[in-house]
């Protein structure tokens, strides 16, 4: 299960702003490229499950250094706090690349989440799947009261952690909220930023 606090920055100025007051935090920077894979009707999706690869490097421009696959199921998100179902692997980044551009070679990786996926999700293999897309972020990841900040932050504590952001954000003027759509949400309703 991971469990994140989730808090939208309501301006475009906010975003700056709290990255200047967290800069002593600071930990390491990573360039992300998030892409989502089901098929053309939706199987995955119409479960309340994602299947992502993420694709990381420390600098830019690409090549990734890493990518992970990812299955994440019966997401919620409440009140800013945002708790879903997660198995990861770490794979090759050359051969997720080749999912990339071709989805049939999925079947081929021999990983252990998409086995669980035909297994649990009745698939013969991974031949009808498409790339719907995806997005690029760079994540910030900061080391600020005994938590890691990405400004998502995973915690054991997420409402004890909440409390302590929502005070800090306030007492430093920077506009926020709970945010009420995941990632992928946003990613499906055409509304990234």
């Amino acid at each position: 299960m991971e469990v994140e606090v989730k808090l939208r920055l309501l301006t475009a100025a906010a975003h700056p702003r709290l990255t200047t007051l967290l800069t002593p935090f600071h930990l390491k920077t990573l360039h992300q490229r998030n892409l989502f894979f089901d098929t053309p009707t939706n199987d995955l999706f119409l479960r309340r499950a994602v299947l992502r690869l993420c694709f990381l490097h420390n600098a830019t421009p690409p090549p990734p250094q890493r990518c992970v696959l990812s299955l994440k199921e019966k997401p919620t998100l409440a009140n800013g706090i945002s708790r879903v179902e997660k198995d990861e692997e770490e794979i090759d980044a050359g051969l997720a690349q080749e999912c990339v551009d071709f989805s049939s070679r999925l079947s081929a990786l021999g990983s252990r989440v998409l086995r669980r996926i035909r297994e649990e999700y009745g698939f013969k293999d991974f031949g009808g799947f498409v790339c719907l897309g995806g997005f690029d972020n760079v994540m910030n990841v900061y080391e600020w009261r005994g938590v890691q900040l990405e400004i998502e932050c995973e915690t054991e504590e997420p409402e004890r952690v909440k409390t302590m952001i929502e005070e800090f954000l306030v007492l430093n003027k920077v506009e926020f909220k709970d945010s009420d759509m995941t990632k992928f949400a946003v990613f499906r309703s055409g509304k990234l930023p």
